[in-house]
């Protein structure tokens, strides 16, 4: 659920832009919602790749130059579209001061005879969204070390409730002693928000949500029995790596560091004294195999060198994740960055999964593809590869609120969510 959706779906505006403003590329995405079918359809695709200093470590950092960019690719994505206007949109976010967090409340009835209402769930759901306000705030303090850091709820999601240790769906009518209800909660500076607000504005888009990117790619995947998936997604992108953890259908948190894709290029830059451009083809070319001989040797040497640096970033991330349980064996890759070969070598490592973190057993590896995101389907033919993952997670998402819009669980967290930013 994001919070800047204002929920106005009308019957004659079924477009949505997602926009995916990485520190590479922009991508924009215009697909268009089959209400019957609860399934959206991607007609429209845009790339435009970010000049250098529009973006530092996934966050924006020349406004004017990130528009420019962002109108150009959706110019693009409407051309191809066939379509002249797209106002409503879902654009992502990502950032090391983007906070995502589960927290768990337990509520101990008076009266375990009367059955559940709908003030009592408001109440309950309240204290959880204070509780994990203070939380977000108090880590930002303690990563920034200022105490006054302005935050604003982006996304939030119920993950599990459970009556006395029994899982259910809708609490309303059940009886029982003990409540427990756990949600997910995304928070991001004001200053990275307005921002995007800004950027919004003057591409004159209706902002439907604002979604922390890790969310918008863990809430992409849909399984038969959602209660017994548990798996850790990794995308890769130019600036940031973002990493979600699922645990029996249900987001428990999400982590970003800032060391991606861009890096690695760097270092061909520095290594072979190269431009940026060249450097970043040169590294693409190596990630196609079409590189041989003592030259692809080189880069190996000095990609595995920077793969460990990335995969002690990993781990850092997870070790929280770790405190608790076991971590999933499952790992989805995603992003640009990715594609590397070195990048699902180092996850495989033994000595990382076996010594470092408490994995159950062997972690395995694949790639997050977009047939995989099942409720978005692509008629473009341009989106074939796991880069393309994150602005079709958004897509999903913004396809997801609009499905979940009038459920009663959904309506109170929204409620609820606002009043929060009030105080």
């Amino acid at each position: 659920m994001g919070l800047f959706s204002k929920l106005t779906w009308k019957r004659d505006s079924d477009l949505v832009l997602a926009l995916d403003i990485g520190t590479e590329v922009v991508k924009a995405l215009i697909f268009r919602i089959d209400r019957n079918q609860k399934h959206g359809v991607v007609i429209g695709v845009g790339r435009v790749a970010q000049k250098a200093g529009n973006m530092q470590s996934g966050a924006v950092a020349d406004i004017s130059g990130v528009i420019a960019s962002s109108r150009e690719a959706i110019v693009l994505a409407k051309q191809k579209a066939g379509v002249k206007r797209v106002e409503k949109s879902i654009i992502g976010i990502a950032g090391e001061l983007v906070k995502g967090t589960t927290t768990t409340v337990h509520y101990e009835r008076v009266n375990p005879e009367i059955h559940i209402g709908i003030p009592e769930l408001k109440m309950i759901i309240q204290k959880v969204q204070e509780k994990a306000y203070q939380r977000i705030k108090r880590q930002l303090a303690w990563e920034t070390g200022q105490d006054d850091i302005d935050v604003k709820l982006i996304n939030a999601a119920i993950v599990d409730v459970r009556i006395d240790g029994y899982h259910v769906l809708n609490p309303v009518n059940f009886q029982g002693r003990d409540v427990s209800m756990s949600v997910f909660n995304a928070y991001a500076p004001m200053i990275h928000l307005g921002a995007l607000q800004t950027i919004a504005d003057e591409l004159d888009l209706d902002l439907l949500s604002i979604a922390a990117e890790p969310y918008a790619v863990a809430r992409s995947i849909e399984v038969e029995d959602m209660l017994d998936f548990s798996a850790i997604f990794i995308d890769v992108g130019g600036g940031t790596t973002d990493i979600a953890v699922v645990r029996n259908g249900g987001l428990e948190g999400t982590k970003m560091f800032a060391l991606g894709g861009r890096a690695f290029t760097k270092r061909l830059a520095q290594e072979f004294h190269l431009g940026f451009d060249m450097a970043e083809q040169m590294k693409i070319d190596y990630a196609n195999g079409r590189l041989k001989g003592e030259e692809a040797g080189r880069i190996k040497a000095l990609f595995e060198d920077d793969c460990r640096v990335w995969l002690g970033g990993v781990e850092l991330s997870l070790l929280e994740f770790a405190e608790t349980d076991l971590l999933p064996p499952r790992i989805f890759l995603c992003g640009g960055g990715s594609a590397l070969p070195g990048i699902k070598q180092a996850l495989l490592s033994p000595d990382w999964w076996s010594q470092s973190l408490p994995f159950a057993k062997q972690p395995q590896v694949g790639f997050l593809q977009p047939r995989d995101i099942t409720r978005i389907t692509d008629v473009t033919g341009e989106l074939n590869n796991p880069q393309d993952i994150t602005p079709i997670g958004l897509a999903n998402l913004a396809l997801l609120d609009h499905i979940e819009e009038e459920k009663m669980l959904s309506s109170i967290l929204r409620r609820s969510m606002e009043t929060i930013e009030k105080k």
